[in-house]
């Protein structure tokens, strides 16, 4: 009877976990987990998204957004942490990368009745995608291309000529003493000065701009860091965000950074400062992010609605007028849009929306000419060779500290050292007084 009555109890207990699982997966199921830049969407497309999910699949769904702000942190939460975000925004090189590891779910697109707006992707920026492919997968499986832009430099136009900021060289021009923002991401950075320092090797055809950009031996290394070192004296500070900001308030002249930072400040910048952007004669490097749908997802079809719904063409819009970065989308209606009278100088875009794109008026820094896409390549994942090049970047940075800040840490030190002797000599005479003798 006691047997009988156990395995009566352990079934129970099998059943109501096995509920409870079900319960959780259900559960699960009516939530999206996004993981994406800052100031990266127009937030209301959201809660619009919602709407627009239940309209096509008949269920509900609650949207739980998240933001990073390095790569590597998002990164390695889903490697290591095995953290169950839906749909994730990496660039172009992490998502090589996640390949390589397998850390991503092939691209569903299979919407049933729902159109596949995916589509709408510029062939530009698929065969840009398809350069980060490895050797069993092919990234437009993996991936649906999101924004895009170049590394150029923002400039002062007060301060800086057209001509001085037509090279990267006037990183190293003795005028610009403590005036220069640099980006701190060492890879566009990276690929770009080194287009500059190897210039006469390109010029030669002994080399590729492929080739340059993604060269990480110990001697391109050396080289590029012992070049960054030597403009030390103009670099005044490294940004992540702030760079645009500073820009705008007229505290740099110059700053290194991507063409959608560039055109947030040449938007938010008021006539006291006057502001543009160029992408320098010998080449630099353009830059591509997508959205990939992780291993360790647990809703990926509402991933793939969401995904879908971003490469619609009014909504591609409307992210490209909150971020001022520009959409992967190539359809008539984003170029009808971007159109303006006002502007005098034409732009080729035929490699993105098409022959009918040869001379069109639009804004020449989110949509750069095809002569400059033609001095810009794409700079892959370093694989082996990240640790070096991290290094590589934090001996620059640290050797970059200008003697005020080495003054303000050295402050800083001495007052905590100070701090510590004095807090230490209090307690020891606390100390003595207690183990001192009363005495009447």
């Amino acid at each position: 009877m006691k047997k009988i009555l156990g395995f009566l109890l352990l079934t129970i207990g099998l059943l109501s976990f096995s509920q409870s699982i079900n319960s959780k997966k259900e559960e699960r199921s009516g939530i999206l987990k996004i993981y994406n830049w800052a100031d990266y969407i127009d937030e209301k497309l959201l809660s619009e998204f919602q709407v627009w999910y239940k309209e096509q699949t008949g269920q509900d769904i609650r949207v739980i957004y998240q933001l990073f702000d390095i790569n590597e942190v998002m990164l390695t939460k889903i490697e290591k942490g095995r953290e169950d975000y839906d749909v994730v925004c990496p660039s172009d090189y992490i998502i090589e990368r996640m390949m390589k590891k397998d850390l991503l779910l092939p691209i569903n697109r299979d919407f049933g009745h729902t159109p596949n707006y995916t589509i709408n992707v510029s062939n530009f920026a698929i065969e840009q995608f398809n350069k980060l492919s490895t050797n069993d997968k092919l990234a437009s499986d993996y991936t649906v291309g999101y924004m895009w832009g170049t590394t150029g430099l923002l400039y002062n136009t007060e301060y800086v000529t057209k001509e001085d900021i037509s090279t990267w060289g006037a990183i190293w021009n003795p005028l610009f003493k403590d005036k220069i923002l640099m980006k701190d991401a060492f890879r566009d950075v990276y690929g770009s000065v080194m287009q500059y320092v190897r210039q006469d090797e390109l010029a030669q055809g002994l080399a590729t701009r492929h080739e340059i950009i993604n060269d990480a031996s110990d001697k391109a290394i050396k080289l590029f860091e012992d070049t960054i070192k030597a403009a030390k004296n103009n670099i005044s500070g490294w940004e992540v965000d702030f760079g645009k900001e500073r820009m705008v308030q007229g505290k740099a002249w110059i700053n290194v950074t991507w063409s959608g930072d560039a055109t947030w400040a040449m938007e938010e910048v008021g006539d006291a400062v006057s502001l543009d952007y160029t992408v320098p004669l010998e080449g630099s490097t353009f830059w591509f992010d997508g959205w990939v749908v992780p291993k360790y997802a647990k809703n990926p079809k509402a991933a793939m609605y969401f995904i879908n719904f971003l490469c619609m063409s009014h909504n591609a819009i409307r992210n490209m007028a909150a971020t001022g970065y520009v959409s992967v989308i190539g359809t008539p209606e984003v170029l009808e849009s971007q159109l303006d009278s006002t502007i005098e100088k034409r732009v080729d875009l035929s490699y993105f929306f098409g022959d009918s794109a040869y001379s069109v008026q639009v804004n020449g820094i989110r949509y750069p000419d095809k002569s400059v896409i033609q001095r810009c390549d794409l700079m892959r994942d370093c694989g082996e060779r990240v640790e070096a090049m991290i290094d590589m970047w934090s001996r620059v940075k640290g050797d970059s500290l200008n003697i005020i800040t080495l003054i303000i840490i050295g402050i800083v030190i001495t007052f905590i050292i100070t701090w510590f002797i004095l807090k230490k000599r209090k307690k020891n005479k606390k100390r003595n007084r207690i183990k001192k003798p009363i005495t009447f």
